[in-house]
């Protein structure tokens, strides 16, 4: 690569020198007061690290330079281009913590931020996940992303202006693409293939534009957070080959949008939710977590069946722990019998003898006995 590249002329807005054979290091001067908005230097073997100078660029829109061999750590100085949307530094070498914000309006204009294929360790930027405005909020123009010298419109010819469209090359859902135009509501966030380690924040909810979201291949522990739920938007997660364990929250059946779902490779556990959303994902998913059940894995959850009872600890038969020792239903059940009879029998001797002696002789001694009480206590109290 020359390196007197980056004194280009004023004028220029567009540089793209994507996936040709380029060698060497970037160039380690760019000039200042530049116009450059668009920078493509993806799919070449440059080397080396990235050079600070490229804060000049301040209106830079775009930076590929993904698919390269540049060693370095991650470039924070790039949080102070204020006009930055996407940001490509996947499949390199660089590697290191990614502390997190460092600046006021760190990437608040961030679109597409794809760090992917590195070896980034430590815990997830959380500190950036507060700063990415671009994707907490929906963009409605539905427009494409464009660099262009006195008008707006997308590549046409609108008096003596000429609009350049911005394209750049993206794992989207899984597959890798070429998008020859990009819509101005994409929001990617693609962390994948480090060796990131803890929790995923609660902070992550904050992003509610995120249409897409790879975390997997990493070594993340912790549960799933519930605040998923508040990813909207969200068409694609990607959570596999990661280290998370617990359940998996119901609230990501309420992402109508997701059509990409994968789960695979962790350490989850317990039923895979039901309804909404979750019908439409198959055993791909959820393959590699053997504490999960569920239609979905083809393993009958407990709660589908009615529990079997805790096995007995006494023999087959004997029911005399159910009401006491030695005193079970059976002998209970042969009382109640015995007893109904013999009432029945002495009802009907009492009825057919009219007044037995002995029946009427226990009746009188009972009544004298109390009547001698009454008066005793009466006689005690001057009632």
């Amino acid at each position: 690569m020359p390196l007197c590249l980056g004194n280009f002329s004023r004028m220029l807005s567009v540089l793209h020198l994507g996936m040709n054979n380029l060698q060497g290091s970037i160039p380690l001067t760019f000039s200042k007061d530049n116009s450059l908005e668009y920078l493509n230097l993806n799919g070449n073997e440059l080397e080396g690290k990235i050079p600070p100078s490229i804060i000049n660029c301040t209106m830079l829109k775009v930076l590929d330079l993904g698919n390269n061999k540049i060693e370095d750590i991650f470039p924070y100085f790039l949080e102070t281009l204020p006009e930055l949307q996407i940001l490509v530094l996947k499949s390199n070498k660089l590697q290191g913590f990614v502390k997190g914000s460092t600046a006021y309006n760190s990437f608040s204009k961030l679109c597409i931020f794809d760090i992917s294929n590195n070896n980034f360790n430590g815990p997830l930027p959380t500190g950036y996940f507060n700063k990415l405005e671009a994707m907490m909020v929906s963009d409605q123009n539905m427009i494409y992303m464009n660099a262009s010298r006195g008008s707006a419109i997308p590549y046409r010819r609108y008096f003596n202006s000429i609009s350049y469209v911005y394209s750049i090359e993206m794992t989207w859902k899984g597959v890798e693409i070429e998008f020859t135009k990009i819509r101005s509501t994409i929001r990617v966030l693609d962390l994948s293939n480090n060796n990131f380690t803890g929790g995923i924040s609660k902070v992550i909810g904050k992003l509610k534009a995120l249409q897409q979201l790879n975390l997997s291949h990493n070594s993340l522990t912790g549960h799933i957070q519930s605040s998923f739920e508040n990813l909207t938007n969200l068409e694609s997660l990607d959570l596999s080959s990661n280290l998370l364990t617990g359940g998996i929250p119901t609230q990501l059946g309420g992402l109508t949008f997701l059509a990409i779902l994968n789960l695979s490779h962790n350490q989850l556990e317990g039923p895979i939710p039901s309804g909404e959303q979750f019908n439409t994902f198959d055993a791909s998913s959820f393959e590699g977590n053997l504490g999960l059940c569920g239609s979905q894995v083809l393993k009958k959850c407990y709660g589908d069946e009615a529990p079997s009872l805790p096995p007995s600890s006494f023999d087959e038969g004997d029911d005399s722990t159910l009401f006491g020792e030695g005193f079970g239903w059976k002998a209970v059940t042969m009382g109640y019998g015995c007893g109904f009879v013999f009432g029945v029998a002495m009802g009907y001797v009492v009825l057919r003898t009219k007044k037995p002696s002995w029946f009427f002789r226990m009746v009188e001694d009972k009544w004298n006995l109390q009547s001698k009480k009454t008066k005793k206590n009466a006689g005690r109290y001057g009632a």
